[in-house]
């Protein structure tokens, strides 16, 4: 590899990891600050339930027209008008008082987010075709880190400032702002060279993912996860405030279940990327959901760290879901198409999840039945992931589907 290139390939790679870390402090960052928040914009209880809901309805919308958007504009261009989203709205939100228009800027931020989140799968696949898995990795971990430090760094920045909660949002909108500029010499890859035009691959649509096998399989998998780290996150703080645990022990152990995702987010898909067959990796993650969930529900505290180390590995089927995505697919168009149809709708179902624990630990007052459905919707995880561990390509499907 040439000196050039090998100082291109060096800048995407800054680029996708600078992207990765902005990819969940918009939706992260206002559950630490929420009461703040609404204390601050007197905000009302339904207008506190839209702004939750908000990331799921910019997943499902946006994250579908992504892949469209990319191949009018590139990739590249919307990349960068992606970061610029996240920038701006997350900046405006933090400096509004009028409610409408934060859930407004709120909702610009995420549709970034979402936007970018669908497409890098994509620019992995075009940039480092033989480096999916490792690439992968490198982007994995940094959302994991991304999510731990808005997690844990909003409400201390907020503590600390004369603006309280607007300086915890604001300051997610300079990481963003940072990580526009790697984009800003990488939008020339959108202009198509005489190789480009003559290596270039026919458009792959959402219908025609949608009507695939590998398709329905991989929306599935990346539901059932997403389902499960949703309910996670949104509920296991609670449980341990309910089984004795100080506030303080409840969130290192919710920090010790997203901790875990940063080493095992580079760790999974590096493997995956050398496996042809990822069945050993899907046995192994799925097998961490039971053991964690039936030692939550028999000795929640006598146990409580080790359950908290199982399930933040089981929740590891995320970066292996992410990574299978360009694995699964042989072109950049059909890795973005694959990636908007199964984020789309993964996270559209996913929010299902959150919701019924709620509802039934608030009929039971109670945290069996909610950790029995939990443990009910993870089992067909196991099938749905030994379904799409062997290799096979949405290309290859679409084009027997054709003919």
């Amino acid at each position: 590899m040439t000196r050039s290139r090998l100082a291109g390939s060096g800048l995407v790679l800054l680029g996708i990891a600078f992207l990765a870390f902005n990819l969940r402090p918009a939706a992260v960052s206002v559950g630490p600050v929420l009461d703040d928040i609404r204390s601050g914009l007197d905000m009302s209880g339904t207008e506190a339930g839209i702004l939750t809901a908000l990331p799921v309805l910019a997943f499902a919308v946006f994250g579908a027209a992504a892949p469209r958007l990319a191949a009018h504009l590139g990739p590249h261009r919307l990349t960068l008008a992606a970061l610029g989203a996240v920038a701006v709205g997350l900046l405006g939100r933090s400096r509004v008082d009028d409610v409408p228009v934060f859930l407004a800027l709120s909702l610009l931020a995420l549709a970034g987010m979402a936007t970018a989140n669908v497409v890098l799968p994509s620019l992995v696949r075009r940039h480092f075709p033989h480096r999916v898995g490792t690439v992968t990795a490198v982007y994995t971990t940094m959302l994991g880190v991304g999510l731990t430090a808005a997690s844990v760094l909003t409400v201390p920045i907020s503590e600390h400032s004369d603006r309280g909660w607007r300086t915890g949002l604001a300051v997610w909108a300079v990481t963003g702002a940072i990580a526009m500029l790697p984009w800003l010499g990488l939008v020339r890859h959108d202009r198509p060279t005489a190789e480009d035009l003559a290596a270039a691959h026919p458009p792959v649509s959402l219908r025609q993912v949608a009507r695939t096998r590998l398709g329905r399989l991989m929306a599935a998998f990346f539901a059932l996860q997403s389902l499960q780290a949703y309910a996670v996150f949104g509920w296991l703080a609670a449980l341990y405030r309910d089984a004795g645990f100080s506030g303080t022990t409840a969130g290192l152990l919710l920090g010790v279940i997203t901790g875990v995702s940063i080493p095992l987010g580079y760790v999974v898909p590096s493997l995956a990327g050398r496996l042809r067959d990822v069945t050993p990796l899907v046995i192994g993650l799925f097998a961490c959901y039971p053991a964690g969930y039936l030692g939550l529900l028999l000795a929640p505290r006598a146990g409580a760290w080790v359950w908290a180390v199982l399930v933040g590995i089981a929740l590891c089927t995320f970066p292996l879901i992410l990574v299978l995505i360009p694995l699964r697919a042989r072109t950049p168009n059909g890795t973005a198409a694959l990636s908007g149809f199964t984020q789309s709708l993964g996270y559209l179902v996913a929010s299902v999840g959150p919701f019924a624990v709620g509802v039934l630990h608030d009929a039971t007052d109670g945290w069996t039945l909610p950790m029995l459905l939990l443990l009910a919707l993870a089992l067909p995880l196991l099938p749905v992931g030994l379904a799409v561990a062997k290799p096979v390509y949405i290309e290859d499907e679409i084009t027997a589907r054709a003919s």
